[in-house]
């Protein structure tokens, strides 16, 4: 019998705070996928690769999606792809499939790259292939090419390693132990966004003499290569602690994870351990959140009770960002989640006894389908809770667009400023795919 997903699902898609289950506020069910992409896939991670080229091996209705997402990145160029038929599945010769079909990509190249990266996928995994021996392969017919062991394998996205934190971790496999180490170097890696020279955090360090690296300084292989030599590895991302964690172990160097901070009490803390690293003294943390105060009371001087929803997508901490725009007067409302981080834990468990109303709001839920759009008079804060939410006035950013610490915070102001006084066009922007990257649309 045929069951209407929808009346079934019911109301689930939304809960106050102060009743939500901790990690999962909502059952899992059918899945609905609203039309906003403007998170970065593994095609646009794996661009931050100087001199790379990408090489996917997989069946034509996959192939799809990543060979668009290269076109609309201006990236094609540095674009290949193995198409897989069903008869290289049953003639049980995948092995030879994908070596061949890779070595013809790379033979019809003008010029080789110093690196590659081969994408299997879930058929690889369905058929056992001896993934081993494809690249052993490789290896031999192409010594003078690094070729990175990726995957685009959605199959294993709740069972393991996704294939983002996979493709993060293949990039830094290249990097290998310094000769000597630049002790007043640091490296940022594996973010998608570069910390901007004018960050306070940027401008602190180089102000005690402590060179800022980052992969998008790195115009070269060799270059991105050298970032290894630096004294700290550092990430912002969580998907790229996994890989971080095994170069550090690998090459001997010392790392720091430094995610989004959104309360003052992170930042100081975050901040604190970074410059402890280093050797050096922190910044002037009392100016600095006198600032963020003004900020703050500028933006809600001019918003006043309009209604705020936040979404995980705009901002990696959206529980912390809605307690402190709550404590700071804000009416935050609604925030946009489908699970809860164990970085969150805590600000989870304080917001339920101090807020017990916030809704959570699922982006997922089937019944999303229809019942988007129910607050047009909300302020947004990142793209998902603007299409959700119906309304034109929204911060269009993801991942806080790199931003980190007070210079976030009072940006974030101003760009609520900006949001409320001037309307968007969601239907134009909110369905760009890799939101900060380059792009031809």
């Amino acid at each position: 019998m045929l069951v209407r997903k929808d009346r079934q699902a019911g109301e689930g898609y939304q809960v106050p705070i102060g009743q939500a289950a901790y990690p999962a506020p909502f059952k899992g069910r059918l899945e609905f996928n609203p039309p906003v992409h403007e998170n970065w896939n593994i095609v646009h991670i794996g661009m931050r690769m100087p001199e790379s080229r990408q090489i996917y091996v997989c069946a034509d209705n996959c192939m799809r999606g990543v060979v668009l997402t290269a076109a609309e990145m201006n990236a094609s160029d540095r674009f290949s792809y193995v198409v897989l038929e069903e008869k290289d599945l049953y003639e049980g010769n995948l092995e030879d499939v994908t070596i061949d079909g890779v070595s013809s990509c790379i033979e019809k190249l003008e010029e080789r790259p110093p690196v590659v990266m081969v994408f299997l996928v879930c058929l690889h995994h369905f058929i056992g292939t001896d993934t081993g021996r494809v690249y052993r392969e490789l290896e031999k017919r192409f010594p003078d090419i690094c070729f990175l062991r990726c995957w685009m394998d959605p199959i294993m996205q709740k069972l393991g390693l996704t294939p983002d934190q996979k493709l993060r971790k293949a990039m830094l496999d290249p990097l290998e132990a310094p000769e000597t180490r630049d002790e007043r170097a640091v490296s940022f890696l594996l973010d998608n966004f570069p910390l901007e020279k004018e960050s306070d955090l940027c401008r602190h360090l180089e102000g005690w003499g402590i060179r800022v690296r980052q992969i998008t300084d790195c115009k070269t292989f060799e270059e991105f290569k050298g970032l290894a030599s630096s004294g700290l590895y550092v990430t912002r991302s969580a998907p790229g602690l996994y890989g971080l964690e095994k170069m550090a172990r690998r090459t001997g160097g010392d790392y720091l994870y430094l995610p989004c901070a959104v309360s003052y009490e992170e930042i100081r803390q975050e901040t604190e351990d970074l410059c402890g690293r280093l050797g050096i003294p922190v910044m002037d943390f009392e100016e600095r959140e006198k600032e963020c105060d003004r900020a703050l009371e500028r933006a809600l001087a001019l918003i006043g009770d309009t209604p705020l929803a936040i979404d995980y997508l705009g901002v990696p901490r959206p529980l912390g960002l809605a307690g402190l725009l709550l404590d700071k007067g804000f009416h935050v409302t609604r925030v946009y989640l489908d699970a809860v981080s164990p970085e969150e834990e805590q600000v989870f468990l304080d917001l339920q006894e101090r807020y017990p109303d916030l809704l959570l709001c699922s982006t997922i839920h089937v019944s999303l389908r229809l019942k988007h759009g129910d607050a047009p008079e909300t302020l947004a804060i990142g793209p998902k809770a603007a299409w959700l939410t119906g309304t034109d006035h929204f911060v269009n950013l993801v991942e806080m667009n790199g931003m980190w610490g007070y210079d976030a915070l009072i940006r974030l102001s101003s760009m609520m400023e900006e949001a409320f006084l001037h309307a968007g066009d969601p239907r134009d922007v909110l369905p760009r795919k890799g939101f900060g990257c380059e792009s031809c649309i």
